[in-house]
Order: C-alpha cells, then sequence, then structure tokens
C-alpha cells in the first residue's frame, strides 16, 4: 500500500462514523412549513453560488418572476462576483439571511446554482430561518440550502427552476398551481408518442417496484454526497431520496452512491427516485458500467420502491419538489403525489 492509498484510506476512515451520525443518527425534526406565496406579494432575488456572467439574466430573473404577478426585492449583492462567485461568501450569506428576516419578503429565490453556496452553511442564521419560514426555490448547486436548512430546521423547501431557468409554459403552470393554488399535485412524466407507435421520450423506468410513503429528501447528487460527515446532511430514515446530476462521468455516479452507501444513507431510506442525469456518457478509455448497472448495484439490493426517469434535474421542463414534503411514490406507475399541504393554511 503506497502513501496515496493509505491517506485515502485513513480519511475515508475518519469520515464514516460522522457521515452515519449525520445520516442515521441525527435529531428528526418537525415539519416546518413556509408562509403561503400570493399573486403581488414580494420575493427576494439571491445569488447564493456562482456569479451571473450576463447582466440579461439578471434582467430575465426579474421579469419571469413579475410575470407569474410577483414583485421583485433584489438582494444587496445578487449581481456581485468574485472570482467565479457571486461576491464574498460573507456578502452572499448576508442575502440570504436578510431575506429571510425581512417581513416584506414571502419568499426567496435564487438566481442560479453553479458552485459556493455550501461555503454558506455555517455563516446562515438558522434561528431566524425558522421564526420567518419562507419559501427557498431553486436547485443545482442550491441543493446544499436544501440539506442545511431541511436538516437544521425541518422548514419545507423546492427543488426547481432558479431564476436564470428556462420558465417555459409547464413551468410556469406548475409553480401557479404549486405556490399559488396549493395543489397538491400529482408529479407523473407527460409523454407523447409522436411519430412513434409507442412513446420513447421521457419515459420512466422502474428498478424495483410497490409504494413508498415519505418525506422527499435530495437534490443534486455530487452536491448532497459533498456533505456527507458533515451536520448539513438531513435525516433520511424512512425518508424518500430523490437525486439528479449533470455532467457527471458514470464512474463518478458510482463513486457518490458509494460515499451514501458508506455512510448508511441509502440503507436508511424507504424508496428511491432518479431524475436525468444530463449529459452523463462515458469518457475515452477502457469502457464504463453503464448508468443502469450502477443503479442495479446500489439501489436495487435495498428491496425498496425505486424508479428513474423522473422530470427532476437540469433539464427545461423539471418538477418543482418540496423537500420535506410528504409524499406517495409508486415505482411501478413511475410518479409520486403529495399527500399534504406544503404550505401555512
Amino acid at each position: 500500500m503506497d502513501r496515496r492509498d493509505f491517506l485515502g484510506r485513513m480519511a475515508l476512515a475518519a469520515l464514516l462514523p460522522l457521515a452515519g451520525t449525520a445520516a442515521a443518527g441525527a435529531p428528526r425534526r418537525e415539519r416546518l412549513l413556509p408562509v403561503a406565496l400570493r399573486p403581488g406579494d414580494t420575493v427576494a432575488l439571491v445569488s447564493p453560488s456562482s456569479a451571473t456572467d450576463e447582466r440579461i439574466n439578471l434582467q430575465l430573473s426579474r421579469e419571469v418572476m413579475e410575470a407569474l404577478g410577483l414583485k421583485v426585492k433584489p438582494g444587496a449583492h445578487h449581481d456581485a462576483r468574485r472570482g467565479h462567485l457571486a461576491g464574498s461568501d460573507a456578502a452572499r450569506a448576508s442575502d440570504l439571511n436578510a431575506a429571510f428576516a425581512d417581513p416584506e419578503v414571502r419568499a426567496v429565490v435564487a438566481v442560479r446554482g453553479g458552485a459556493g453556496a455550501a461555503r454558506l452553511l455555517p455563516l446562515l442564521d438558522y434561528d431566524a430561518i425558522r421564526a420567518h419560514p419562507k419559501a427557498l426555490l431553486g436547485y443545482s448547486d442550491i441543493t446544499a440550502l436544501h440539506c442545511a436548512i431541511q436538516a437544521r430546521t425541518g422548514l419545507v423547501s423546492f427543488h426547481g427552476p432558479n431564476g436564470t431557468g428556462s420558465w417555459n409554459s409547464f413551468n410556469a403552470d406548475q409553480f401557479r398551481r404549486l405556490f399559488f393554488e396549493r395543489e397538491l399535485l400529482d408529479y407523473r412524466n407527460p409523454v407523447d408518442a409522436g411519430d412513434e407507435l409507442v412513446p420513447r421520450r421521457n419515459r420512466t423506468l422502474t428498478i424495483t417496484g410497490g409504494r413508498a410513503r415519505g418525506e422527499l429528501v435530495g437534490g443534486n447528487l455530487a452536491v448532497l454526497s459533498a456533505l456527507a460527515g458533515s451536520p448539513y446532511l438531513p435525516d433520511f430514515r424512512g425518508k424518500i431520496l430523490f437525486l439528479e446530476d449533470v455532467s457527471e462521468a458514470p464512474y463518478r455516479i458510482d463513486r457518490m452512491l458509494t460515499t451514501l452507501r458508506l455512510a448508511g444513507v441509502l440503507e436508511s431510506i424507504a424508496g428511491f427516485i432518479f431524475g436525468e442525469c444530463t449529459d452523463c456518457e462515458p469518457g475515452d478509455g477502457y469502457g464504463s458500467l453503464t448508468l443502469d448497472q450502477i443503479l442495479d448495484d446500489h439501489v436495487r439490493p435495498l428491496g425498496i420502491p425505486a424508479y428513474r426517469g423522473a422530470m427532476i434535474g437540469h433539464i427545461p421542463r423539471q418538477f418543482i419538489v418540496p423537500v420535506g414534503g410528504l409524499v406517495e411514490m409508486d415505482a411501478d406507475a413511475g410518479g409520486f403525489r403529495l399527500l399534504e399541504p406544503v404550505f401555512q393554511a
């Protein structure tokens, strides 16, 4: 065993007890619902992760929220830049803390993802977030915020389009139904056969059949797995884990699922939903496990309801998923539905 292997094994040995504690031994939090959002309310636009490279995207984010019938209050540093980040850690965290503390703001929307949100987790005021529960919307790198807020407060947040994302008719309609009408949504991929004899696009695939009930947790696989061993990983016991990713080679997906398995996460969940892994093709070399094989290795042996292909991830039309929302999933039908409201009455 060379020095690198020795150090790597020692680091993993040190990580596993911490990861297991975060995943399986963390205190359970009571579910906390955000205040309801209505047309005409004010939302804060914040940039917790990467900087926005084109000013037009900041303008588009604002126009999208206004087109949905909302007023917009940008964070003081939402257009800042420090290297690839949207300003310093302190500045980005202060925008988030200010948005939750501001009585005028009813929801918080991330301008974009990218990288850097995890750097803010020790700087967030979780007591203020718990005292002023508001909906947080965003995905990709915003997974770090969803996980930490879920772990530290129990607040339901929303994995869905960022401000600069695609706001096509599907996403906009879903937002209105979920946020304004507070509908208990049924999340099933719309499938259109087009000119094919049987539908080929937007299909789901059952890994293990069956139904399960539980609260949703998850998000971007790379971001979530990087929190292993930290106090910002949610309690996964009895939960339904949903995952997605982008631009990751299959061997890296395998590595990250291995991290979750070694941390005790996979063995503790009641159900599993895999969304889209966009641009996750194997590179050149000796070959690669397929995504099917990787999920068969890590998920099928769990014997829990599981399916892949849900409209979650880096795709134009994507589900707005309530992190912490209570759902029932049907792995045979390839869908899940909300069982209880995700906003205060």
